[in-house]
């Protein structure tokens, strides 16, 4: 949307659509009492219909009326539409929605699994370069599905990728999240295999917690090496945000900060004060909600700003619609809070 409120239609990415759904459904367990339900069952099924390939793949864009714009299959699209389906599944009781999953792991395990461990990543960015970002995704819409669906086939997916993460993705000297690899998974070369994001570590190690609530082994020693690196070296202390990429040795490569990895710094730092009780985390939920409230517009704070610069002024652009997911996520993870409110106020 323009910073006025104007929506932009030019395209529609597949993946936000599945980003639309959660956030719906997030505002209507949050207590909105608008028309979710239908939006959500509404848009899947949009979705399922107009954005799904004969190969069962699903494209990357639509326009504006739901016409295949970009018909091409990229793996962190994908993640997001199972993303969906757990998502609307599970908050309209939808067993269809599930079995669609099912059908669309079938199709992305017959065609892109890697012998390396994890997946090919499709028809859009560079095969020669593997990256974290879109199976940290894929352990979300995994970890959504099996908890909506109670299906073990999703349960045992998410494990897959949380051991990938815990014993290939991370450094064991710093305990950062590493972002670009080979083939094998070992480390690209040069400073790009050293390259971390602090947003990435968060949201990683959100995962991590969650899943440690499982009773799953290394899930918590993994959660404590990444949020422990993102909170040394990820934190600009003068304008109180996280920011984009560092090295593992901590110094700078873009000092910029977007607004994303604000909300995974809350989320994080919320489902850790779950269960620590530490005055730690519980300040780093004010800071990090402080920091967040900075990319709202001062007189409308239903939009936001995305990309801050390291002087703390925003780049002037469209306000992007995937940032409504994070922004979501992070505020149904502070309503679980509410029981809290007094200790928060203090920390505040």
């Amino acid at each position: 949307m323009t910073l006025e409120g104007v929506p932009n239609d030019e395209y529609f990415r597949t993946f936000v659509q599945a980003r639309h759904i959660y956030s719906m459904v997030a505002a209507g367990r949050a207590g909105w009492t608008g028309p979710w339900r239908a939006l959500v069952d509404e848009t899947m099924r949009v979705v399922i219909a107009r954005a799904k390939r004969p190969d069962g793949f699903y494209v990357h864009r639509l326009d504006r009326d739901a016409a295949v714009l970009d018909a091409r299959a990229d793996l962190y699209d994908q993640a997001f539409v199972l993303f969906a389906l757990g998502t609307a599944g599970g908050a309209l009781g939808e067993k269809s929605f599930f079995d669609e999953a099912e059908t669309l792991l079938d199709t992305i395990e017959a065609n892109w699994s890697h012998p390396e461990g994890g997946f090919r990543e499709g028809e859009i960015v560079d095969p020669s370069v593997r990256r974290q970002n879109p199976h940290m995704h894929l352990f979300e819409a995994f970890s959504a599905l099996h908890e909506a669906s109670g299906r073990k086939r999703f349960g045992d997916a998410a494990v897959a990728v949380a051991e990938l993460c815990r014993t290939r993705l991370v450094d064991p000297v710093s305990g950062a999240l590493l972002e670009y690899f080979g083939e094998d998974w070992t480390p690209a070369s040069g400073d790009e295999g050293r390259i971390a994001e602090p947003g990435h570590c968060f949201e990683w190690a959100w995962l991590f917690e969650r899943l440690a609530r499982s009773g799953a082994p290394n899930a918590v020693a993994v959660s404590d090496a990444m949020t422990a690196f993102g909170r040394r070296h990820g934190i600009d202390a003068q304008r109180g945000v996280a920011i984009n990429e560092v090295l593992t040795d901590g110094r700078v490569v873009n000092g910029k900060a977007r607004l994303w990895p604000q909300t995974e710094r809350l989320k994080v730092a919320v489902v850790r004060y779950h269960r620590t009780g530490s005055d730690e985390d519980l300040c780093e939920v004010a800071d990090a909600w402080t920091g967040l409230r900075k990319y709202f517009l001062p007189e409308a704070q239903h939009l936001w700003r995305d990309k801050m610069n390291e002087d703390g002024s925003f780049i002037e652009e469209l306000a992007p619609g995937s940032s409504l997911y994070h922004i979501s996520c992070a505020i149904w993870e502070m309503c679980s809070l509410r029981t809290s409110e007094k200790a928060l106020e203090s920390a505040s």
